[in-house]
């Protein structure tokens, strides 16, 4: 009893561990285009925190998670923290991707997943909101689906718990 006692204990610390372990999945690779026309690798971003989020024009969810994501990304982005926004909108909207954030000033890097091949692979159901937090290794290292106020929070206590691992 005492020895699988001790076990629990053992399994139950070594979750409490840091987020970003060696058995997390590595982020699946992928190039999109900016909404700017630039091409964009994921792989090419390793070294960075990532906050890879689905999202869509059409999603009110969304419409209330994104200004988050683009205060966290103009307050970490010094740090190495960069937010991926990647509209699933359909290709025939690509225009109206662009004209939504731009007329939200929305400085966040956003990318448009026209064909939803990308967010196939991070999420087969595509819901969105979706959010993969990405470390500086590529690994994924926490995934939430849906928004609701305050889930913002939860990002921002991992970033800087990431963050804080990394000056020790």
């Amino acid at each position: 009893m005492i020895k699988k006692f001790s076990l629990l204990l053992l399994l139950f610390a070594a979750c409490l561990s840091s987020p970003a372990t060696a058995t997390n999945p590595l982020a699946p690779d992928f190039t999109l285009r900016e909404i700017t026309g630039a091409s964009y690798k994921l792989s090419e971003h390793r070294g960075e925190i990532i906050i890879l989020n689905f999202w869509a024009t059409w999603c009110g969810p969304c419409a209330a998670e994104l200004p988050h994501l683009n205060a966290i990304d103009q307050t970490y982005a010094d740090r190495g923290v960069n937010v991926v926004a990647v509209s699933i909108d359909a290709a025939r909207h690509t225009s109206a991707v662009k004209t939504y954030v731009k007329s939200r000033r929305y400085t966040f890097t956003t990318l448009h997943d026209r064909d939803t091949t990308v967010v196939a692979q991070y999420n087969p159901s595509k819901v969105v909101p979706y959010t993969a937090i990405i470390d500086r290794e590529g690994r994924i290292v926490q995934i939430h689906t849906g928004y609701s106020a305050g889930d913002e929070e939860t990002y921002i206590n991992l970033i800087e718990e990431m963050l804080a691992n990394e000056s020790r």
